[in-house]
């Protein structure tokens, strides 16, 4: 039996990790230091085993936003990485580099949730199509979402 194994990392690249072993609990938090971390509406976490994350690069640098909880980021572009907590890791959702299977399963601090939240692809879809033509010309610096040998490990720098 293989063992599975997860990558990903931070937007420039210095902060990639491995993960051996089963994913645990995907969520999205709802709450006020969650919101901030992430810049957005609410936080993608998933639960990674124990001792089973191998930083590959650098390490996130840590944030503690409250008694117990320190939050993880990339000190260089400030990806949003990591929920670290007494029982435990979980990694942010958008931070790995295949996301398909990790769809939240479950929401936490609900209560906390902006009232609007939940109607947000309710919304019209924007289908101009200069718009996404000019999209797809747009040379991204950000690390690709696989694993490479030539990247730098600081991440391309304009």
């Amino acid at each position: 039996m293989t063992e599975t194994v997860r990558t990903g990392g931070c937007q420039c690249g210095a902060v990639r990790f491995r993960i051996k072993g089963v994913l645990g609990r995907a969520s999205i938090c709802h709450c006020r230091m969650c919101q901030k971390q992430f810049g957005s509406f609410f936080g993608a976490l998933v639960t990674v085993p124990k001792d089973g994350v191998e930083w590959t690069h650098e390490e996130p640098s840590y944030f503690q936003s409250s008694v117990n909880i320190d939050r993880g980021f990339c000190a260089r572009c400030g990806t949003p990485l990591t929920y670290r907590q007494p029982g435990g890791l979980e990694i942010a959702i958008g931070a790995f580099d295949d996301r398909s299977d990790l769809a939240p399963r479950i929401q936490v601090n609900y209560a906390a949730r902006l009232p609007w939240v939940e109607t947000i692809f309710d919304q019209p879809v924007h289908q101009d199509p200069d718009y996404y033509a000019r999209q797809e010309q747009i040379i991204s610096f950000q690390h690709p979402d696989h694993e490479t040998a030539n990247w730098p490990q600081q991440g391309l720098k304009i």
